[in-house]
């Protein structure tokens, strides 16, 4: 017989009701909107094609080349202390300096910003009880850039939070048995599988960011403020995250979801 709880306390209903809200309704394009001054989808049809085809390409190396660095350099031990303001004055250093250069600059960039989002990440994921050795909570820091981007082709199904956590819970599982076994220093076609996945959804915020760049007059301050925007959008999608999965290692992953989904039919 289960130990679990059957109902939630209200401190804990109430950190849900903000995770659902968050991941639900995720706010980049908006965003990136208020910063340039025009609708990002009319920004994101001014990328040459090329480039646009690239966003997953760039997406993908920068999450591969992030997971090894970022996550492996964290202190184990649990830390309340995210740092959230010290990573986006890296994030805002990282894009002025991207800016300078323009937009051939941007894989270089990205591969940097990303390393410092997904550093970030795991700080928030320690915070909120995880174990940063272990290969599930390593792969969970991953699975927040998946979370950032809407397509317009998904359905409900596909782009709520517990569509997408389904979608991604064969590879993830099949790469977290990969890692516990060769490390992260590994490269294996099962980590492929799911860096593609979740790259496939990280593209499109890298389009967005990517497109907001492109505006006439965007140089390194406003660069600067893209990124932060970026990165603090990162930021309230693994604090949503992460705050779904201690819930339900306290309640059960059945009694956090049935909740989670009473607030999204609110």
């Amino acid at each position: 017989m289960s130990d679990l709880p059957v109902a939630m306390e209200e401190d804990d209903l109430e950190a849900l009701r903000d995770a659902t809200r968050h991941l639900e309704h995720p706010s980049l394009a908006m965003r990136l909107s208020g910063i340039i001054g025009t609708q990002i989808d009319i920004a994101i049809k001014l990328l040459p094609r090329s480039m646009y085809k690239r966003a997953q390409s760039i997406a993908e190396t920068a999450m591969t080349k992030a997971l090894k660095t970022a996550v492996s350099s964290l202190r184990h031990q649990e830390y309340s202390d995210t740092n959230d303001h010290m990573y986006r004055i890296l994030a805002a250093g990282s894009g002025a300096v991207g800016g300078v250069f323009g937009l051939y600059s941007i894989p270089i960039e990205l591969g940097v910003s990303t390393t410092i989002m997904l550093r970030s990440i795991a700080e928030i994921a320690r915070a909120e009880g995880e174990d940063i050795r272990e290969p599930e909570t390593q792969l969970a820091c991953l699975e927040v850039f998946a979370l950032g981007g809407e397509s317009e082709v998904d359905d409900a199904a596909e782009s709520g939070y517990y569509g997408i956590r389904l979608a991604l819970a064969w590879p993830v599982s099949h790469a977290a048995h990969h890692l516990a076994r060769h490390g992260l220093a590994a490269d294996g076609p099962v980590l492929t599988r799911l860096v593609s996945a979740i790259g496939s959804r990280f593209g499109i915020a890298v389009s967005q960011k990517t497109a907001a760049l492109m505006i006439p007059l965007i140089g390194a301050a406003s660069a600067a403020t893209i990124n932060v925007v970026f990165i603090n959008h990162f930021q309230e999608m693994a604090r949503g995250h992460f705050v779904v999965r201690r819930l339900e290692r306290k309640y059960g992953k059945e009694l956090v979801q049935a909740n989670y989904e009473n607030f999204v039919n609110a």
